[in-house]
């Protein structure tokens, strides 16, 4: 099965959040073929999560874990050393009270 190119895949996720009217933009830009994703989702109280996509060795499915959660100065910092380490990595910054980022949407994985 061929890959979707990390812009690709970034344009679809934000028409998807755009259409549920939840605020995202990115944060950094990464590699437009083969960078990394990703997703902080900032609730608006100070705190935060970021999501990164795993790769499960047994099933073989791709799914979003929790990389970092907890204060959004915190989860930046993490961001900030991820980005220090893989310099054509996207990050994807989501802004919503409820919590909602659409991660667990099929075709998203």
């Amino acid at each position: 099965m061929a890959r979707l190119t990390a812009r690709f895949w970034v344009d679809a996720y934000l028409t998807r959040l755009r259409l549920q009217d939840i605020p995202a933009f990115v944060v950094a830009h990464g590699d437009d073929t083969g960078g990394a994703v990703l997703v902080k989702l900032a609730t608006l109280d100070g705190q935060a999560v970021v999501f990164q996509r795993s790769f499960d060795m047994l099933t073989g499915d791709r799914k979003w874990v929790e990389l970092a959660k907890g204060a959004e100065r915190e989860v930046d910092e993490t961001i900030s050393r991820q980005r220090g380490f893989d310099p054509d990595l996207w990050v994807i910054e989501v802004e919503d009270r409820a919590g909602r980022h659409l991660l667990e949407e099929p075709g998203l994985a």
